[in-house]
């Protein structure tokens, strides 16, 4: 499996609308597998990316319920909230990647993550410093704070433009072009509302809820 990632000229500053024109040009992913033991929760969640010269665009469009959002600062843990995440290696040699981690407030976790053979070096997790995190502009539909949780069918959705000068600066990554090929994978989750759940678009093969697998990463292609 592999999902290609179309050049646009016209990204606009996010708005977390789904049916804006230009997201009309992006295919459509949809996280399908819920492999582990949960309270039965699978709510529909699509994914559609685009990119230009300056900035990687994605947008998540969540049919939820059961849907909670407490962490409030960047770098809080959000994945106990109702979450979308992620995950990207952008190189062809290393499965080094971020965790791009957004609960439906639109707060935001993101980490560099090492490769085993970094870790076996010595280096470790790296925070995305707050400057940096400041500029990945994000918009979502709903409130920061979701709190008591809402237990209604509740369709949400949480769009961020990422630069690519963070995969240069973390990575050392060049600008995509046409043929480029990153890897990644993209969650559903939610530890910590009343139905926790836990679903992956390319399947996960772990015996316990484990997002932190770039061996199975799938092909990001850049079109």
């Amino acid at each position: 499996m592999h999902y290609t990632i179309h050049p646009t000229d016209a990204l606009d500053l996010p708005d977390a609308d789904w049916e804006r024109l230009q997201w009309q040009a992006a295919e459509t992913l949809e996280i399908t597998h819920f492999p582990w033991d949960d309270s039965g929760h699978r709510p529909r969640t699509q994914v559609r990316l685009l990119y230009d010269e300056r900035a990687l665009s994605i947008i998540f469009r969540v049919e939820d319920r059961y849907v909670r959002a407490v962490a409030e600062c960047f770098q809080d843990s959000v994945c106990t909230d109702s979450c979308v995440e992620f995950f990207v290696a952008p190189l062809p040699d290393s499965p080094a990647y971020f965790n791009f981690e957004v609960n439906c407030g639109g707060t935001m976790l993101l980490h560099r993550c090492p490769s085993a053979a970094e870790r076996a070096q010595g280096r470790e997790t790296e925070n995305v410093s707050d400057a940096d995190g400041a500029t990945i502009r994000i918009a979502t539909t709903l409130p920061r704070i979701v709190e008591p949780e809402r237990t209604i069918p509740t369709t949400w959705a949480v769009e961020y433009r990422i630069p690519l000068a963070l995969f240069a600066q973390y990575f050392g990554a060049q600008t995509p072009v046409s043929g480029t090929q990153w890897k990644g994978n993209f969650y559903k989750c939610g530890d910590r509302t009343s139905h926790p759940h836990w679903g992956t678009w390319a399947p996960v093969d772990t015996p316990k809820p484990s997002f932190h697998q770039p061996d199975f990463y799938q092909p990001l292609v850049f079109a």
